[in-house]
């Protein structure tokens, strides 16, 4: 109910919010501060006139006190307001607001708290022991009961600040960049529970020796206030270690555990070694772990029969699901006399040597940027500029193609390549129904490579381009030579093909100049 309060109170303030705390911390204060007079004035009886003149007297410097903190805190509770009513904000600055919401209460409390109690605890006691008639013996008796009641009104003035501060954080919240870095900086757990229980105890041993006893001035409340001091630091300080430890042990085990996960551990478990809320939680990390560890094993069984960058885009949920047009440069591999070859060798052998050519093929092509689209029997296709966007696709794919061809002249085996490249405008994206897509690159520009790369049978050359690759290229001082134009089927028009006059024995990207360029720069233009 508390909860729904504020909130309402946040939507219907708006900037006005940040009212609230002065008219929550300056009674609770001044609640507190009467109390404790209620306390003392059971050691004194004093009369009604001098009752009114302390309670007035107390009243208006722990309004003053706790006024000058909030005055002091003004700047701040008016940019947390106006942050609470900005609407949308950019990733820094909801960072910036969320900080200093969560921040507020610790931040303002060490830096005003000690002055704050000064301003309202001192000149009251000066007050009583004036008005009462005391000797400046009880001057210090006074000051220890009423610093007892400091610190309980400072605990309980806290809880307030934060407690009216979560819807500020919760508006914030949203608008937190996604994976921000959470940096602890407020008050420690187990040190609030050090400092809330003794003060706690305390506090009631004062009200209860207040009930208890009747009179007895300033030597009954002395005792009464060592007594409570000494029951707070010891029987409640024993009980504040071992509660804190049934409470952070726990949960420095999680913690200790949620890092070892974020750095890819998912075995990690922890103990459930309660059946509270704590173990509740335990649990529910253990089963959240296990979730991970399965969706891990997933990924990288995706990622055993899909292209690894391209299974990662897929998972992060970036790529229309309607495809998208994109500039690319295909690359079609396939082995001549492949047919021949499987007759003459038996099923285990033709299994081994493709799967031996395509050991060697695939990180060529994904060095230098390509996707292996799909294995087409004794071939494959590989894009160069999809799902990744790269201006230099058709460098990347001559490259890879080169690069392919002298690595199988090196090797040796009982297989070669043919090599065809094309670059056009393609539709990618995830192609399939009932349940079975496949991330694939669709267009005319798919069908001319397949094609080109038939054309190889007809000559000499092992790797053929057409010149739409060819005006592509940006950085390959590759010479190249025309083959001429030459129908292709399925092309009503003839298509003019390519090839390298040499091949390289360093088949990396070269820039005009020869320097060497990094096979896998940063994409220039990512795909939406």
């Amino acid at each position: 109910m508390l909860d729904r309060f504020a909130r309402f109170l946040f939507r219907r303030l708006g900037r006005r919010y940040k009212g609230v705390f002065m008219a929550t911390q300056i009674p609770a204060s001044v609640l507190v501060a009467v109390g404790v007079l209620g306390i003392l004035a059971s050691y004194y009886h004093p009369s009604l006139a001098d009752a009114a003149v302390i309670v007035l007297a107390t009243s208006g410097f722990t309004t003053l006190g706790v006024g000058s903190a909030i005055a002091r805190q003004r700047r701040a509770l008016s940019e947390l307001a106006e942050w609470a009513q900005r609407g949308a904000r950019s990733g820094p600055e909801a960072m910036a607001a969320w900080d200093a919401a969560a921040n507020f209460p610790v931040r303002s409390f060490r830096r005003d708290s000690l002055a704050t109690n000064a301003v309202a605890a001192l000149p009251s006691v000066a007050v009583i022991v004036i008005v009462l008639g005391l000797p400046l013996s009880a001057y210090p008796v006074l000051l220890a009961a009423g610093a007892i009641a400091a610190a309980y009104g400072t605990i309980v003035t806290y809880s307030i600040a934060e407690f009216f501060l979560r819807p500020l954080l919760e508006s914030v919240d949203p608008d937190l960049p996604e994976g921000v870095g959470f940096s602890f900086s407020g008050l420690p757990l187990r040190k609030r529970l050090l400092l809330t229980l003794p003060v706690f105890t305390a506090m009631t041993g004062l009200v209860v020796a207040a009930v208890v006893r009747r009179g007895g001035g300033t030597g009954e409340l002395a005792i009464t206030v060592a007594a409570s001091l000494a029951v707070g630091l010891t029987l409640s300080l024993e009980l504040t270690v071992l509660l804190s430890r049934a409470i952070t042990t726990p949960i420095a085990k999680l913690r200790d555990a949620l890092a070892r996960v974020r750095e890819g551990e998912y075995e990690v478990r922890v103990p459930v070694v309660s059946s509270d809320e704590l173990g509740e939680l335990s649990d529910a990390f253990n089963r959240m772990a296990r979730g991970l560890a399965e969706r891990e094993q997933l990924r990288e069984a995706f990622g055993t029969y899909l292209d690894k960058d391209v299974a990662g885009f897929i998972l992060s949920g970036r790529f229309p699901e309607e495809g998208v047009e994109v500039d690319v440069s295909i690359m079609f591999c396939d082995v001549p006399g492949f047919t021949s070859f499987a007759e003459r060798a038996s099923a285990s052998e033709v299994v081994s040597a493709l799967n031996a050519m395509f050991e060697l093929l695939v990180p060529i092509i994904v060095r230098h940027g390509g996707h292996v689209d799909k294995f087409i029997g004794d071939g494959l296709l590989a894009v160069f500029g999809a799902p990744e966007g790269f201006s230099d696709h058709a460098d990347r794919a001559l490259a890879a193609g080169l690069e392919a061809l002298e690595a199988f002249k090196r090797t040796g085996g009982p297989l070669r390549v043919c090599v065809g490249i094309n670059s056009g405008r393609v539709v990618a994206g995830s192609i399939g129904g009932a349940g079975r897509l496949n991330f694939s690159v669709i267009g005319d520009a798919v069908n001319v490579a397949a094609r080109v790369e038939a054309a190889t049978r007809d000559g000499a050359d092992d790797l053929l381009l057409t010149r739409a690759t060819a005006d592509a290229l940006a950085h390959t001082d590759v010479p190249l030579s025309s083959r001429g134009h030459i129908l292709l089927k399925g092309k009503s028009d003839p298509v003019e093909l390519l090839a390298p006059e040499r091949q390289l024995a360093d088949t990396s990207l070269l820039t005009p100049g020869g320097a060497r360029r990094e096979p896998r720069d940063p994409p220039v233009r990512p795909l939406p």
